[in-house]
């Protein structure tokens, strides 16, 4: 069947479904388009929830169980999803709108094209039916006039009063007439083959070829729309198997967690180290008269409650006294003293493997430097050797560096697993005074703070020829010392007794609130333990006011470091002020 012959009177139906079909098209584009938007959307909207769900980095602890792995290992799972949903959005957009946006030009420009050239020669057929409909009339009307002009000879001839000449004259005029008859009829002949064979030629060969090719374009048009269709489905289908391993991923993921192993990993974590407590010990009350006795008081007893927090392990009330200059010096927090033996033991564990790591790189860099100097030795072309000299001689001083503090924290290591560790009936950790050779204990406060203002007047000096401007650092004095009893503050008080009994001091394991801000005045280098760096300008936070020793504890609020830096280095702004 042929739009040609079974359609060949039906011009605009054709003209007017042809256009339909091809909005039809565009609407189909627009449809995938906006789906390819949405495909967009709901990966953007992926990728946004999976950041969203990120863990925190206060929260990176937490993600060493086997439920925490699973669900980062989901959420990887879940970006690429989302990416496959872009890739099927990049597929239909580069696939198929593409396709179809070129079919819809094309297929608009073909059907203007064939409408033009059939309006064209309708337009022939209409004008040449028009000649012909004047030559007939031409015709007619010469046939009317012959017609007359013969009737006219006719009465003229039978009128017997009329002269011979009239009679010749009309006979003349009938020959005329006739002779114009006889051309308007040989024209209208002509125009009447001529329509009709430009009419037959028109409606059998010209316009049927015209409805053949839209016919064609709609066929095609048709048939595109098929095609799209299963396009898209194949687009879709072809990342079915990457979503399916993603799905895959998912349930393996879910297959990691092991709750047994994620009871271990509490154990290891919060386990402290410390043995269980003692029982309590007996006081006997009973004794002879005259005999006068103090009650023994248990350790434990002598702690306020407020000492022992969830763990059982720490203080958490305020900071009960300041040992030492810098009150917690004298429990090194860089070999982490303040931490359970089991969780200082993989602190000091992890810091050893962080410098070894350190030490293999500086080591690498350092042997390319070396092979860098051997070439530039070989062929001075390429090189001055000394140039590398002193980047050799850097790295050989942060490798000795690096060197000194690995061996400072194996030492810390091995002094942490030598060490007993007993607590007291409520599980708080008996700090013993640390002694030095000669016996001495920690001194108290106030000769402390003698011997560091004695002490800061020369440190002062060595300050002030390294920066004019800053006033003196007040120099650091520690509690405990390991030298001879002639070297350390503690000799003069090596007299002083032991007694396990007095309250051992605990600190601070939450953030004390800040009592003011401060500014630095000048540029700080923590050269002391226990002392932070600060920058000319920076704003901290002020924990502890100075307290006689020329220092002043203080918290970086980027960071929260907490820290000791001199009182002469920074101006405070309290707020009881």
């Amino acid at each position: 069947m042929s739009w040609g012959t079974e359609l060949w009177d039906q011009y605009e139906n054709l003209s007017l479904h042809t256009q339909k079909g091809i909005d039809f098209l565009e609407k189909y584009g627009h449809f995938i388009r906006d789906r390819c938007t949405i495909e967009m959307e709901y990966a953007a909207k992926l990728r946004r929830l999976v950041k969203s769900y990120q863990p925190k980095k206060k929260d990176e602890e937490d993600y060493q169980y086997s439920p925490c792995k699973a669900f980062k290992l989901v959420m990887n799972e879940v970006n690429d999803l989302a990416g496959q949903h872009e890739v099927i959005a990049e597929n239909l957009q580069s696939e198929v709108i593409r396709e179809i946006t070129i079919l819809m030009k094309d297929f608009k420009e073909e059907r203007k094209k064939l409408l033009a050239e059939g309006a064209r020669m309708m337009t022939h057929l209409s004008n040449q039916i028009g000649h012909l409909e004047r030559a007939r009339k031409n015709y007619e009307k010469a046939s009317k006039e012959a017609d007359r002009a013969l009737d006219s000879y006719k009465r003229a001839d039978a009128d017997l009063n009329l002269s011979r000449a009239e009679v010749e004259k009309q006979k003349m005029n009938m020959t005329i007439k006739s002779q114009q008859m006889e051309d308007a009829k040989n024209e209208y002949a002509n125009q009447l083959q001529r329509t009709n064979e430009q009419q037959r030629q028109h409606y059998q060969h010209l316009m049927p070829e015209i409805f053949r090719q839209l016919q064609e374009l709609d066929e095609k048009r048709i048939r595109s729309i098929r095609n799209f269709m299963i396009q898209s489905v194949d687009v879709e289908r072809n990342v079915f198997p990457i979503i399916n391993q993603c799905l895959d991923g998912i349930i393996n993921a879910a297959k990691l967690i092991n709750e047994k192993e994620d009871t271990l990993l509490v154990i290891e974590r919060y386990k402290s180290g410390f043995d269980p407590p003692t029982d309590f010990p007996f006081d006997d009350l009973s004794r002879p008269e005259g005999i006068h006795h103090t009650p023994t008081i248990h350790p434990a007893l002598s702690v306020k409650p407020e000492a022992v927090t969830v763990k059982g392990t720490m203080s958490a009330g305020k900071l009960k006294k300041r040992v030492g200059l810098f009150g917690i010096f004298s429990s090194n927090k860089d070999d982490y003293s303040d931490l359970p033996p089991n969780q200082r033991k993989k602190k000091l564990q992890m810091k050893i493997e962080e410098i070894q790591a350190k030490i293999h790189q500086e080591t690498a860099a350092r042997d390319g430097l070396m092979k860098m100097k051997g070439v530039y030795e070989q062929n001075s072309l390429l090189g001055d050797p000394m140039s590398v000299e002193g980047q050799l001689n850097e790295s050989g001083h942060r490798l000795d560096k690096l060197r000194l503090e690995l061996q400072k924290y194996q030492s810390y290591l091995e002094e942490n697993n030598q060490t007993p560790i007993h607590t007291n009936v409520n599980g708080i950790r008996r700090q013993h005074s640390c002694r030095n050779s000669g016996g001495g204990s920690i001194p108290d406060d106030d000769s402390l703070s003698r011997s560091a203002s004695d002490s800061s007047v020369s440190n002062n000096h060595n300050h002030n020829n390294q920066k004019q401007s800053a006033p003196g650092t007040p120099l650091p004095s520690h509690g405990c010392s390991s030298d001879s009893p002639e070297s350390g503050i503690g000799a003069s008080h090596s007299s002083l007794p032991e007694s396990d009994d007095a309250p051992p001091p605990y600190y601070d394991t939450e953030l004390l609130p800040p009592l003011g801000t401060c500014r630095a005045l000048y540029p700080f280098e923590a050269t002391s333990e226990g002392s932070i760096a600060m920058m000319d300008g920076e704003e901290l936070l002020v924990i502890e006011v100075d307290q006689g020793d020329g220092w002043t504890r203080v918290r970086r609020p980027a960071d929260s470091i907490e820290g000791f830096v001199p009182t002469s280095y920074i101006s405070c702004i309290l707020n009881n002020c």
